[in-house]
């Protein structure tokens, strides 16, 4: 069984849509991130080098975010996901990347798409 770790909220500007206008004047996003880590070690030392260090996440987060462009809300999670598994201890990610007011005839609050990925060498937790 693998502990969780969240990181709720956070939210980000950036350019990505189909449209013309949502690649040139933008949007706001929020992300949800939940990663399954192994604390035990972190729990018994109070050491943050036992640990996966909340603001490295949210900087990967928002780098994807703010300093790359995708046309789907798709490809966005896919490259923090990966980004994710690639740098840091973790078996499981789940992200939710949330397009608040989206460029739809109607009102809504946002679009939201949730993945889930884990590391290839490990079952699906």
């Amino acid at each position: 069984m693998k502990d969780i770790i969240r990181l709720n909220g956070l939210s980000f500007y950036g350019y990505h849509g189909v449209t013309a206008a949502e690649k040139e004047t933008g949007r706001m996003f929020e992300v949800d991130c939940e990663v399954a880590v192994d604390l035990a070690e972190a729990g018994h030392t109070d050491s943050l080098g036992d640990t996966i260090d909340y603001e490295k996440i949210y900087d990967t987060i928002r780098e994807s975010t703010e300093d790359k462009a995708f046309s789907l809300l798709e490809g966005l999670a896919q490259e923090i996901a990966a980004k994710l598994l690639d740098n840091f201890p973790i078996y499981r990610v789940t992200l939710k990347v949330r397009k608040l007011n989206p460029p739809i005839a109607g009102h809504i609050k946002h679009i939201e798409v949730e993945i889930t990925r884990h590391q290839p060498d490990v079952e699906k937790l």
